[in-house]
Parts: C-alpha cells; structure tokens; sequence
C-alpha cells in the first residue's frame, strides 16, 4: 500500500467521522421534536413548579457593612523618639515584624466561633424589646418546632453565663456556627490591593441581619483592638502602678523632712546630731524624686508606644433599612421553571434512547 493510498483511507475517515455526528445529531434533534408534547407538559410543570416556588420561597435581606483597617506603623511613627527611648532603657523595636492579624486573619476571626457565639449572645433592642440575637434568630426560624418533633428540646435556653453551658447549649451553638458561616455570613476584601474588608450577612429577618451585622462588626473590631494593643497596655498599667506607688513615697518623704525640722525648728548649729533626722529624710526625698522621674518618663514613652500600636478602623457603611431584597419574582420563576425542566426533559430522552440503542 503506498502513501497516497494511505492518506485517502485516512480522508474517508474523518469523512465517515463527520458524517457519523451529522447524522446522529439529525436523528437525534427529530426524535426529540416527536416528542414535544411529553417536553412541553413537563415544562408546563417545571414552569408551575417555578410559580409556586416564588410564592412560597420566603425573601431573604443583605446587611452589608464594609470598613477600613489601617495597621500601625511602629517603624517610622517611633523613629523620633527611639533616642529618648534608648536613654530610658526602652527598646520600641524595630516594628513591622509578624503580627498574629497579618494579612488575611482578620477575616477567619470574623469567622470563629467565639466572635459568632459571643454576638448570637449579645441582647439588642427590637422593636421595643429586649432579646438576644440568637432567640430572634431561633424564633424567625421556627427552630424550636423542629427541636420539639427532633429531640423534644424546644424549651432550652440561652441565657446565663455562657462559660456554664451544657453540652447541648453547646452543641446548637456550633451547628449554629456552621450554618452561618455556610449560607449567613460572607467576609471579603473587594480589593486584595487595599484593606476595606466587606462584611455580608443574608437572612430572611431584616431586623436581625442589620443588627447581627453591626453587633458582630463591632465586637470583633473592639477584640482586634485590645489584642493588639494587650502588651502594650500591661505596660502603661505597669508602669502607671509603680509611679503612683513612688509618689505616695515621694509625698511621705516630703512630709517626713517638715515633721523633722518642725522638730528642732530653732536646733543649736553646734549640735550636728539635730540635723541628721531632716538629713536622712532630704536622701529619701532626693532618691524618691530621682526615681519618680525617671518611672514617669517610662511612662510617658510606653504610652506614645501604646496609641503607636492602636490600630485604625474606620467604618465606611454601616447597614441602613431598608436592606436590599433578594426575591424571585413569579415571572422569573415560571420561565426559569420552564427552561429546566424542559432542558432535563430533553437530556433524559436523549440519553435513555441512546442507552436503548445500546442495549440493542
């Protein structure tokens, strides 16, 4: 066999392979329009199915709230002052190293159970009334019928200290954790360039996803903050303590001098042993004021160090009511319900005439 003879077997190949699909194609578009009265009663139900969907699918809200964190920079804010710092014996750092809010962490503490439970917990005012967000959430939710007809728990409570809870207030809570951080809650940055970082809460209860939002918002941002200033301020405090306990000193001191020469106020100059009880207490007052200057310069540094470290956290918008709406309109849900199931119906009499073809 030469080559010509080769490339024109290969040529009626791809010829036949063409043709193949043309045909199957083609048989397959007339079988299905044979049975366009079966695809249409299914649409026709797909599109009632739709209807019905968007009347009975409760409309669900979204809080959004997006802020902007702005972190420290110790390097260069402190550089004035690492001299005066040196001289006190303080070392400020060089800044910048890692901290444990680097980058993207911010957005899992968003996330953590302690930041969810600790707002589920906290008692908002609605509409007059006073209730934790996590029994508004339960009540909207009908979840305490569920827990009757499940479990027979539906009187169970979440009040009290939360460090007290049963193994079973416990446990809600983190199935209550996981369905927000699956379908309630979403944290983002728009922009990984930049450091807005977009908070969005969904939920078929307005009232409650502004308030979650704005109440969750507001308590990982207040932990942010004393976390990241905690060292920081154990040593203003430190610090304050010990100069305050140095000027009580100070103060006995000074005290202490008046009392003696009050003693002896007209004392003979050839007597020195007069002299020496204000003597002793003028040391104390010298060391005492020594000290004290020296704490209180300390104190002063550390506390430049502190708003050094006070992170920036600025809200740009809060949630405002009314929330946007997410509904599905009956339009959209009758032609959505038409265009699916009109499309599976075509999809399963394709294959199953296929598999039948097969068999035989």
């Amino acid at each position: 066999m030469n080559i010509e003879d080769q490339e024109n077997i290969g040529g009626n190949s791809d010829e036949v392979s063409v043709k193949f699909i043309v045909t199957k194609t083609i048989s397959a578009i007339k079988y299905v329009k044979s049975k366009w009265l079966l695809i249409f009663t299914i649409s026709a139900i797909g599109g009632i199915v739709g209807f019905c969907y968007s009347i009975y699918k409760k409309n669900t809200y979204t809080a959004v709230c997006t802020f902007v964190l702005e972190e420290s920079g110790k390097g260069s804010g402190l550089g004035q002052y690492a001299g005066l710092a040196s001289l006190a014996g303080i070392n400020l750092g060089s800044g910048g190293g890692g901290g444990i809010f680097e980058g993207d962490n911010i957005l899992e503490l968003y996330k953590s159970r302690t930041m969810i439970k600790k707002t589920l917990l906290t008692e908002v005012i609605i509409n007059n009334k006073n209730q934790t967000l996590i029994e508004r959430y339960i009540h909207n939710n009908k979840l305490r019928e569920r827990w009757k007809n499940k479990d027979n728990i539906d009187s169970i409570s979440f009040k009290g200290d939360a460090e007290k809870f049963n193994r079973r207030q416990d446990s809600i809570i983190t199935d209550l954790v996981d369905i927000f951080n699956k379908k309630v809650l979403n944290v983002s940055k728009p922009d990984k360039k930049l450091n807005i970082i977009k908070v969005e809460v969904v939920a078929n209860d307005e009232l409650f996803a502004k308030e979650f939002t704005n109440k969750l918002v507001e308590n990982v941002n207040n932990f942010y903050i004393q976390t990241k200033t905690k060292k920081a301020y154990q040593d203003v405090s430190i610090l304050q303590k010990q100069a305050d306990s140095v000027k009580i000193v100070l103060n006995s001191s000074i005290s202490g001098v008046a009392s003696a020469i009050d003693a002896s106020p007209n004392a003979n100059p050839s007597l020195l042993s007069l002299r020496v009880p204000s003597q002793k207490k003028q040391i104390d007052v010298q060391a005492s004021t020594a000290i004290y200057s020296e704490i209180v310069k300390n104190l002063e540094i550390s506390k430049i160090s502190l708003r050094q470290e006070m992170p920036l956290i600025q809200v740009i918008d809060k949630p405002v009511l009314p929330l946007t709406v997410n509904k599905v309109g009956k339009v959209k849900g009758v032609v959505s319900g038409i265009i699916i199931a009109g499309l599976l119906a075509i999809i399963v009499l394709v294959i199953g005439r296929a598999f039948k073809r097969q068999l035989n």
